[in-house]
């Protein structure tokens, strides 16, 4: 934020401090840190938690403050930022900076109208918005604004104007095409790495299609941990739009691009909190496509007993709010229900799900069948928005790019266009096998505890570990037979995980003869 003179306290209530960098990451948050004897910190009456106005070389921030009695933090005479704060201010350590009291965020006013059951206008929203995107919110305020907007929260209207504020408050991106594809999972279902898939079949049959992924918060990979892998992510716009103008496709970190940074606020709070609204859902996806550029999406809402969506009248309910926002807002979109009661493919951790998806991509007999014909399903939906492609054709065209080779020929190129990654990961060195307690077939797996088991494992920071299946659902088993392997790079990774699933195992085993047909739609 730029400093102005209505901006600046007066002289005499405005204090200077040499500014410190504190290395420590508050995960986009805006962190500043005070010694306790400071005469700031004294005089002016400030409190932990406290929010502060942080001026230096025309640049004003806010952040919340943190007290230190260390002075190997912080020195008295010094103002400690975190990293993101430091990184917002944009000055060097050493450089003399100015702190006041905050003003709290005129936007909370409608926060606390919405706590107390009221409709809010788009007016109020658009406030809300710019002050989280200007770090004017602690964590705290968001939270407050997230239950506030939570289950049952928001009308259809609500979520429309929440997503028009969150696309209005980032940058956006103009392709200048008229036909723009994207592809979205709502998440909950480990594994699922369809998009690195989808995205050089429908690449190669020429379509744009300029994938922005997220890295995971709490699931063992997100597309960006697991591209991540074999290529860089992390490109800037002007590398962006370079590539896929060429390429016709990308899997990148949406990151440094600030596409619906509101959204990426909002997800760093609601996402530990197990806070998940289909109001505050449809908008985080929403603003973030329609950001990007997109102008057709097909949507993938999985449905299964530990799957994000548990019922099929749930994700009916939700596809009909996403159908009602996105066609407000100029988007063709199309939602499929798709069985989500296990996992996707084999692997869960980025290593063992890039396996997955290079063994699709190199049409080896081992690769995961579910993966491939769930790829190829969603890539031909997506090829058939192409007005030249007769209805009903997309699959047989997604299957021959990927059979010819045309797909990992477009792969490759995109890994040598993004960079490929130079340091070789290997599979977690540390193994554990899970087996059958007792024989017959596998009935149920449960999601949510295969991915915890990975995410203590390690992944997705340890890039190796991870959760390999050996068993599906429909499969049988003797006793005592393998039903997964856990991978970990770290011994108190490899101790939390094994720990975890000596519990129970994540399966339950039934009689072959009564495992229900799995549910598919396309």
């Amino acid at each position: 934020m730029t400093e102005t003179a209505s901006d600046l306290r007066d002289n005499h209530i405005s204090y200077r401090l040499k500014l410190r960098r504190i290395a420590i990451d508050t995960y986009r948050e805006n962190v500043a840190y005070l010694h306790r004897e400071c005469s700031v910190y004294r005089a002016e009456g400030f409190q932990a938690l406290a929010k502060i106005e942080v001026f230096c070389n025309g640049e004003r921030i806010e952040a919340v403050l943190n007290v230190v009695d260390d002075d190997k933090i912080v020195n008295p005479d010094e103002l400690g930022l975190s990293e993101q704060a430091f990184s917002q201010l944009r000055a060097e350590e050493g450089h003399d900076v100015r702190v006041a009291q905050a003003e709290p965020p005129g936007s909370m006013d409608a926060v606390r109208r919405k706590i107390g059951g009221e409709r809010l206008s788009y007016d109020d929203y658009i406030s809300i918005t710019r002050d989280i995107a200007r770090s004017r919110y602690s964590k705290m305020e968001m939270a407050a604004f997230l239950v506030a907007t939570g289950q049952n929260g928001l009308d259809r209207d609500e979520v429309l104007l929440l997503t028009k504020a969150m696309l209005e408050t980032g940058s956006r991106i103009n392709w200048n095409e008229p036909l723009v594809a994207d592809k979205h999972c709502i998440g909950g279902i480990p594994g699922n790495r369809t998009s690195m898939l989808v995205v050089p079949i429908v690449a190669a049959h020429g379509t744009l299609i300029p994938k922005t992924s997220s890295r995971a918060i709490t699931s063992p990979a997100g597309t960006a941990d697991t591209m991540e892998v074999l290529a860089r992510i992390d490109l800037l716009p002007e590398s962006l739009d370079k590539l896929v103008r060429v390429e016709r496709g990308c899997l990148v970190w949406g990151g440094t691009t600030r596409l619906a940074p509101v959204d990426d606020m909002l997800i760093s709070v609601e996402r530990p909190l197990g806070i998940d609204s289909q109001g505050q859902m449809v908008a985080s996806i929403l603003s973030k496509k329609l950001a990007a550029g997109a102008t057709h999406l097909l949507l993938d809402i999985p449905v299964g007993p530990t799957a994000k969506v548990r019922h099929m009248r749930d994700a009916m309910q939700l596809r009909k709010l996403f159908e009602y926002v996105g066609d407000r807002l100029g988007l063709y979109l199309e939602v499929v229900i798709t069985d989500g009661r296990q996992p996707v493919g084999r692997g869960i951790g980025p290593v063992l799900e890039v396996r997955d998806v290079m063994q699709v991509l190199e049409n080896d007999p081992r690769a995961p069948a579910d993966l491939r014909e769930k790829a190829l399903r969603l890539a031909g939906r997506i090829i058939e928005f192409d007005p030249d492609v007769r209805g009903g054709r997309g699959y047989a065209i997604a299957r021959e790019i990927l059979e010819s080779g045309r797909a990992l020929e477009k792969m490759n190129r995109i890994i040598q266009a993004q960079g490929m990654q130079e340091r070789k990961f290997e599979l977690g060195k540390l193994t554990y096998e899970v087996c059958a307690e007792r024989s017959g077939a596998v009935a149920n797996i449960d999601n949510f505890f295969l991915a915890h088991a990975a995410r203590l494992a390690g992944a997705p920071i340890s890039k190796g570990a991870g959760v390999d299946l050996l068993k599906k659902l429909g499969d049988k088993v003797e006793k005592g037979e393998v039903l997964y392997r856990i991978h970990a790079e770290f011994p108190s990774n490899y101790d939390f995980a094994c720990d975890f699933v000596r519990q129970r195992t994540g399966y339950e085993l039934g009689e072959f003869d009564k495992i229900p047909k799995i549910y598919v739609e396309f």
